[in-house]
């Protein structure tokens, strides 16, 4: 009888521990899951620095740039308390899914494998890739024989990774670098013969389209196949957390409807990056 009470003791001692372990975990998930289930409007946006004009940092160190300015106005006219966290871009889709941070505002192109694994906003701007080469350079980009063991430079993860991997693997001899100015550096270096940009970041870059430029254009500007490039750049969040990307839907559709996202595009840009509203 002693053992029979021991061991009911005993088990209710285990399943006391259970309970305390299920609270702890709930817990510990409510303090760092998404804002819906934290009760709060702090959300977290992550964001790859950098990336000029979208975003860099001031000699102050502070965060500036279009996405920075977008970001702030969406989340005041969402009623959001928002802070910026920084993530290079070969880690931003793990980090938003191991609930980092809550949502990605980075120039992330909406494309059929990332669909897969986060969930999108309407898109909230749309540009094309470029080919950039030193203006001294005679490189046909559509004469594929010609390109043979040629170096082209591109930001690891990115769309125009893979276009390059899928459309010139067999050919151009690709290197991969971790952030998009590298991939810069090294071109102004002469250590790459090519690069392939992202039309605002090159312009921003190399200001290719001025005479006195080193650099310069080669062959059309990019923006197809859809199933690589996608339908332009908007913020991803984890499946689950409909409700906030809402949130912001209606922040983007009224940013545009009333003039702001234009205004905010003129302050860094000389072209138009804009879409239909609720493309």
């Amino acid at each position: 009888m002693k053992h029979c009470a021991s061991r009911q003791h005993d088990d209710r001692e285990i399943v006391d521990m259970k309970k305390l372990l299920t609270l702890t975990l709930l817990g510990m998930f409510l303090a760092t899951g998404t804002a819906e289930a934290r009760g709060t409007d702090e959300v977290r946006l992550a964001i790859d620095v950098p990336y000029e004009p979208f975003v860099y940092r001031t000699p102050e160190g502070e965060l500036a740039g279009f996405e920075i300015d977008l970001g702030n106005e969406l989340c005041a006219r969402a009623d959001l308390e928002c802070t910026w966290i920084e993530q290079s871009w070969d880690g931003i889709i793990p980090g938003l899914l191991s609930r980092k941070y809550d949502a990605i505002l980075s120039s992330m192109a909406i494309t059929p494998e990332r669909e897969n694994q986060v969930l999108f906003s309407i898109p909230y701007y749309n540009t094309p890739s470029v080919w950039i080469t030193r203006r001294d350079r005679d490189i046909d980009i559509s004469d594929k024989a010609s390109l043979e063991g040629l170096s082209v430079g591109v930001q690891r993860g990115t769309i125009r990774d893979s276009y390059v991997t899928q459309m010139y693997g067999d050919t151009l001899d690709i290197r991969r670098y971790s952030s998009s100015q590298d991939v810069a550096n090294d071109l102004v270096a002469g250590r790459l013969d090519l690069s392939f940009e992202d039309y605002p970041l090159a312009v921003d870059t190399f200001h290719f389209n001025e005479a006195d430029s080193e650099f310069k254009q080669i062959g059309d500007s990019i923006k197809k196949p859809v199933s690589i490039f996608g339908k332009g750049a908007a913020m991803a969040f984890r499946k689950r957390d409909e409700a906030l990307a809402e949130k912001f839907n209606t922040a983007l559709r009224d940013v545009y409807a009333d003039g702001t996202f234009d205004e905010l595009m003129h302050q860094y840009f000389d072209y138009d990056l804009s879409l239909p509203v609720g493309e």
